[in-house]
């Protein structure tokens, strides 16, 4: 098992070194003295030379290889100045966010104290150093890190939908038979007052009756003198009329029937609103209750559009913005205003649904009629902003490299915010302005900042450190320490 573990641990070594060593211009950035054992060999001499093959052994002398017996290679001279002088802060950062950081010290959002990070340091990762000719070879670009307005055109469909106010169902408040259906298809337009059907019901002719007895008991008992007889029979008058009202006989039909002095047989329905008939659920002869529905009427001169809102795009969106609805054919837009955003998110389409109030006068949009929806939003104004393409994101963090200068790049954590048409993300925390963000081969230097960063932690002494120990024991050491192939094998599970 011991020597499976060491097998194991050498393959992880050899593959993260050539890794390493893919683009021969990479090299380890400066870091506090002392600090780990690689600077500690490389802040000693001038010159100090390592394997490729196997990075994490650094001798003062050429030499060859004592795992391996290759050629040991000069380390470049450029790391091995360490810090000298007075160390210089780069900007402060919030112990418990790494993205939190300010160009002067200040207190963190938990009301901690910030910590000052200097250019030999970076928070997560580690500082990647690279000559001019890879930084060639590899295409890294960069591009500053400036406020700019922020702004996005939505394009989406939408779909053509009634005005809920508008729709009306037509029902009968009696029971009886269909004697004559007046409107006898869907999809025809009616006008308010328009007659709908004729309805024959026994109960509407003893109302009618009742009414016409009580009117001529009122007119036989007005003469008699006697108060009292006389209002009895005018209650009783206006007691038929409401119950006439009541099953939605108009006043104009009261009246005819008044001066008629005769009950009709059937009772017309009259159409309530101007509208469409969407629904007919009736047929001559069928037999209704009291309060089924009808007819169903929708008046379409002004229709509502449900534009789909992804949820990345609501940011964007607010009820009163302008909007262009275009149809599929003839290429005819109309204006309108999002009158509404829905406070749900379909569950099937993973969209919010925002409406538009539109005037319809020519009836070209027609309901559940696909559209073309174009929100044109605000502009958000001075924004720390980078593009969309420096941005790393492993899904649960989003990483950047800032170039330092003099060949150093950091990785850096952020948080970021809107994103425009024009591929730029808003950036609210993580960044300073003026600085420079990698926007082009940001993947070979994420690769090689996380490598270095397990190598460094593999090349980490025990307290007692590989002082005074020779190259080979420290080799012996590192492959039968079995807790530290342990750890080697967790840095790469």
């Amino acid at each position: 098992m011991k020597t499976m573990k060491t097998v194991a641990a050498a393959v992880i070594l050899v593959s993260a070194a050539a890794g390493l060593f893919l683009f021969g211009g990479f090299e380890f950035a400066a870091k506090p003295a002392g600090e780990t054992a690689l600077s500690e060999a490389l802040t000693e001499e001038h010159q100090e030379y390592t394997c490729g093959m196997h990075p994490f052994i650094i001798t003062k002398e050429p030499g060859n290889c004592p795992i391996c017996q290759m050629a040991l290679t000069p380390v470049k001279s450029t790391i091995a100045a360490g810090v000298q002088g007075e160390r210089k802060i780069k900007y402060w950062v919030a112990a418990g966010d790494p993205s939190f950081i300010r160009d002067q010290p200040g207190k963190s959002p938990q009301g901690e104290d910030l910590v000052p990070v200097y250019e030999d340091e970076s928070v997560i990762g580690q500082l990647i150093n690279i000559d001019p000719v890879t930084r060639q070879n590899m295409g890294v670009r960069s591009e500053k890190v400036v406020t700019r307005d922020l702004s996005r055109t939505i394009r989406t469909v939408g779909v053509v939908g009634y005005e809920e106010p508008k729709q009306y169902s037509v029902n009968s408040k009696i029971e009886g038979w269909i004697e004559k259906l007046l409107v006898n298809e869907t999809g025809g337009f009616v006008k308010k007052g328009q007659p709908l059907l004729e309805i024959y019901s026994p109960q509407l002719v003893a109302a009618q009756e009742e009414f016409l007895l009580a009117l001529r008991n009122r007119a036989s008992l007005s003469g008699s003198g006697v108060s009292v007889i006389s209002a009895g029979a005018a209650r009783l008058v206006d007691s038929s009329r409401k119950r006439l009202k009541y099953w939605d006989i108009s006043d104009r039909q009261i009246a005819e029937l008044e001066r008629k002095q005769e009950a009709t047989k059937t009772l017309v329905l009259h159409a309530p609103y101007d509208g469409i008939v969407t629904l007919k659920n009736v047929s001559e002869g069928v037999f209704v209750k009291a309060g089924m529905e009808l007819f169903r009427l929708a008046d379409i001169s002004k229709v509502w559009v449900y534009a789909d809102i992804y949820e990345y795009e609501l940011p964007w969106v607010k009820v009163g913005q302008a909007v262009r609805v275009q149809l599929p054919y003839r290429g005819r837009e109309f204006a309108g205003r999002i009158s509404t955003i829905y406070p749900y998110v379909d569950q099937k389409t993973r969209t919010v649904k925002a409406r538009i109030d539109l005037d319809n006068p020519d009836f070209e949009l027609k309901p559940d009629m696909y559209v073309n929806v174009r929100i044109s939003s605000e502009s958000v104004r001075n924004v720390l902003s980078i593009p969309i393409e420096a941005v790393l994101n492993s899904g649960e963090q989003k990483t950047v490299f800032v170039e330092r200068g003099h060949g150093k790049f950091e990785p850096r954590l952020v948080k970021t915010g809107l994103q425009d048409e024009n591929g730029y993300l808003e950036v609210v925390q993580g960044l300073l302005a003026d600085e420079m963000v990698v926007t082009s081969a940001q993947f070979m230097l994420d690769s090689e900042s996380t490598l270095r960063t397990a190598i460094q932690k593999m090349l980490e002494p025990k307290k007692s450190g590989f002082s005074g120990q020779s190259e080979k024991d420290k080799v012996d050491d590192l492959f039968t320490d079995d807790k530290k192939n342990d750890e080697i094998e967790s840095l790469f599970n």
